[in-house]
């Protein structure tokens, strides 16, 4: 019998919900949605939804997770726990939920997107930030969401968003100096980013630029002889407001009023000061003021900082804060000033299951990692770190799968070397066991009374219906005799699952097995039935992963393209010597149903990577190097 649950969320002492509670309310709409074409001011709106559309999935929107795993008393087998999460609110609430979205830059209005306001009468889009924060929702909920692919396949998508932790009491960011370190790095980007975008642009571009770090110029002030001032010319300077939205588009930020109390941090720690404010005096200012303790001795940390948020103000970046962004290229000496600090950030890579990477386990440590090892040196073929040949070539495997761009490449190298049937396989099952796992559906429509089922029963029904399916579509792809894309494995293996899928199917049908698993055939096994069937395709994983790693890695890392990219990974990771990896593989809780918060809380920052974008990304610059090689003309 499911568990229903009606949740009522928690607000900040701004009246704003807990920010789990935002993001997982906005993924559960969206999914909810059709999004469509919408018309207004004679113009239309792909991928767009209107106020009406939103309040009406609000006022009784349903969530569903079904989450498979041994039954306590019969570990043998296995067993569906189904929770369902209502929301219910008025017209009035939903617009304000609305706003709350549009304060945390998930969605924007389609036809005027400088609108901070949700209107009652509005049409509006998904942001990039919006679509990565749903990406995430989908993948780790285990949803089908077949009918979100175009917004997917034809907007910008954040590739990377920095994630502030949180107080569990009142969701404040916990603001550490290494978390405002490792905040005020991404906010700058690797280098000064004077991009100057083209008014032709598109879209993706455009967002490309901003993604590298706030829009900087320079500012001249002219000599004011009265005063006793010359002339002034100051470098790396921003506008207070693009800085506002730059946090608010690429962190999970709330809002300008927390984007801002993170501007005045960055003030109060000296790595931005105030360069000129020329509002008119009856213009209003709003001054964002921190606090907190300084540091005795040569520290540029002070008690207080202040953030005007006009917009006639401009910031410059200083010195310190250029040393912090080691924008002179050296990042091998993090801890040569008072500011230096170990940054705690993490970079999760939710597209791929690290627990299973190899088939076994992997321990993660407790404390940080005082020598961090950089991408490059870990996937440069000369780094081994003390260790033998194969256990660099399996840690190597192991980023290249985490990373969808590298990820990418190493297929395209794997189908030039006609093996691309071992990562295809690889992923399929990872995909497999994720979605064996946990399934989830979110529907607007009441449960009609006297229903037979539940939406979380009919979606796990259909669930079921769709992992069989995909239980032997891998089997008759890749390991039934003659297949498509036939494994070269140990025998062993295949007899091991041959002879299992024999006995099931004969004692099911009474029918003898033929070598293949007919649909007819498939239909009558169970969710236990398919547990055991993992575990016979995760030993064939693990030797495929060895496979990989031992044949396919060693050529792979000494390819010119892989070279290429390797350097362009280095580029989009934000990580620093002091790092602490970790891997996020728990099963998200539905939505406003967290599990227990651990009373330390010592604050820090961790990245999340979209699959999506970042395989967009790949097959962008691909295509970009494929024009400039056709397009060289012939030296003859």
């Amino acid at each position: 019998m499911p568990a229903a649950s009606s949740h009522m969320m928690k607000t900040t002492k701004r009246g704003r919900p807990f920010l789990k509670d935002t993001l997982d309310l906005f993924a559960t709409l969206i999914v909810s949605l059709e999004l469509s074409t919408h018309k207004q001011f004679f113009r239309s709106f792909p991928n767009s939804f209107s106020t009406d559309e939103a309040a009406a999935n609000l006022a009784s929107l349903k969530f569903s997770q079904s989450n498979r795993g041994p039954d306590p008393r019969e570990p043998s087998r296995i067993v569906t726990t189904t929770t369902t999460t209502t929301f219910s609110m008025t017209r009035d609430m939903a617009k304000a939920m609305s706003q709350h979205f549009m304060d945390a830059r998930l969605i924007e209005n389609a036809a005027d997107p400088q609108s901070n306001l949700f209107k009652d009468r509005g049409v509006y889009v998904l942001t990039p930030k919006g679509l990565h924060v749903l990406e995430r929702f989908i993948s780790k909920n285990g949803i089908n969401a077949d009918h979100l692919q175009q917004v997917f396949a034809t907007q910008p998508i954040c590739i990377k968003l920095l994630h502030l932790e949180r107080r569990s009491a009142d969701d404040e960011i916990i603001v550490t100096q290494s978390v405002i370190t490792a905040l005020f790095r991404r906010f700058v980007g690797r280098q000064p980013n004077y991009t100057n975008t083209l008014p032709t642009a598109d879209a993706f571009q455009r967002y490309n630029d901003r993604s590298k770090g706030v829009s900087l110029h320079d500012v001249t002030e002219r000599a004011q002889p009265l005063l006793g001032k010359g002339q002034q010319h100051h470098k790396y300077c921003f506008a207070a407001v693009a800085a506002l939205e730059w946090l608010c588009d690429f962190t999970s930020v709330v809002g300008r009023e927390e984007a801002a109390e993170m501007a005045a941090q960055f003030v109060r720690f000296g790595l931005i000061t105030l360069v000129s404010d020329k509002r008119k005096n009856n213009d209003s200012a709003i001054i964002f003021t921190v606090r907190g303790s300084a540091p005795s001795g040569n520290s540029t940390i002070s008690q207080h900082g202040e953030f005007r948020c006009t917009a006639k103000a401009i910031y410059k970046i200083t010195e310190e804060g250029r040393r912090l962004a080691h924008w002179d290229g050296n990042r091998g000496n993090m801890h040569d000033s008072p500011n230096a600090s170990s940054a705690n950030l993490s970079t999760e890579r939710p597209s791929v299951d690290e627990s299973a990477n190899d088939g076994e386990p992997k321990k993660l440590p407790g404390g940080k990692i005082h020598r961090r090892i950089s991408v490059a040196e870990k996937l440069n073929s000369n780094f081994d770190d003390k260790k033998n040949s194969k256990e660099s070539n399996t840690d190597r495997l192991r980023y290249i799968l985490a990373e969808p761009s590298l990820r990418s490449l190493f297929r395209e190298f794997l189908r030039n070397n006609f093996c691309e049937e071992n990562l295809a396989f690889w992923l399929d099952v990872q995909d497999f066991k994720r979605k064996f796992n946990i399934t989830s559906s979110a529907q607007a429509a009441p449960s009609r009374s006297g229903a037979r089922n539940t939406p979380g029963q009919a979606a796990m029904e259909r669930h079921h219906e769709t992992l069989i399916n995909t239980a032997f579509v891998i089997y008759n792809t890749y390991l039934a005799p003659s297949s498509q894309c036939e494994l070269n494995i140990d025998h062993g293996l295949r007899n091991e699952l041959a002879k299992y899928l024999e006995d099931v199917v004969t004692s099911l049908t009474g029918k003898a097995w033929q070598g293949r698993v007919e649909p007819e055939q498939a239909n009558a096994f169970n969710a236990t039935q398919l547990q055991t069937m993992i575990r016979l395709y995760e030993r064939i994983q693990t030797h495929v992963f060895r496979l990989m790693a031992t044949d396919s890695v060693p050529k792979f890392i000494k390819t010119p393209k892989f070279l290429a990219m390797r350097n362009w990974v280095e580029d989009f990771d934000p990580t620093e010597n002091d790092i602490q990896l970790v891997a996020n593989n728990a099963p998200a809780a539905p939505p406003g149903l967290s599990g227990p918060v651990s009373t330390e809380e010592t604050g820090g920052a961790y990245i999340t990577v979209s699959q999506q974008a970042s395989e967009r990304e790949h097959r962008a610059q691909v295509a970009e190097r494929q024009g400039s090689t056709t397009s060289v003309p012939s030296s003859n």
